[in-house]
């Protein structure tokens, strides 16, 4: 069930699920008609398809992954929207084709408070690249 009283919650409850790869928790984060972009630009709509989306990357090659997120700063709208963009640390393992490695990302976050709770309603993940050749980077400049 989802437990987010301040738009903040969002960054552990975002974690939790991942690292449980409880896809059903991850969905309950969301409204009903929200929106995610994944890092690689595939764009849903709905609960559904977002865990559509997640779902078998989680039985698979991310089946071992971990996420570790940063908070970075939340611009409150409104008593009840809010906008978060919060670090995010993907580790993938041993199930992940290209062996274990890890890829930073900053996600953008639009939350919105019904009924006291906060959902996510739009969200977009970018992978952190080097603008000149495409690598992908960590965001403390180590190799990935």
């Amino acid at each position: 069930m989802n437990q987010m009283k301040h738009p903040e919650d969002a960054l552990h409850a975002f974690q939790t699920a991942w690292n449980n790869h409880d896809m059903q928790s991850f969905g309950a984060l969301f409204h009903e008609d929200a929106t995610f972009v994944n890092r690689f630009g595939h764009y849903v709509r709905g609960v559904d398809e977002i865990i559509k989306l997640h779902a078998p990357i989680h039985a698979t090659i991310y089946s071992d992954s971990m996420l570790e997120n940063e908070l970075i700063d939340v611009v409150t709208i409104s008593d009840d929207a809010a906008v978060m963009h919060f670090w995010s640390r993907l580790a993938v393992g041993a199930a992940h084709p290209a062996g274990p490695h890890a890829v930073d990302t900053v996600i953008l976050a639009v939350l919105t408070r019904q009924a006291a709770e906060w959902r996510i309603k739009a969200l977009e993940n970018v992978t952190l690249t080097n603008p000149r050749t495409g690598e992908t980077v960590l965001r403390d400049g180590r190799d990935s």
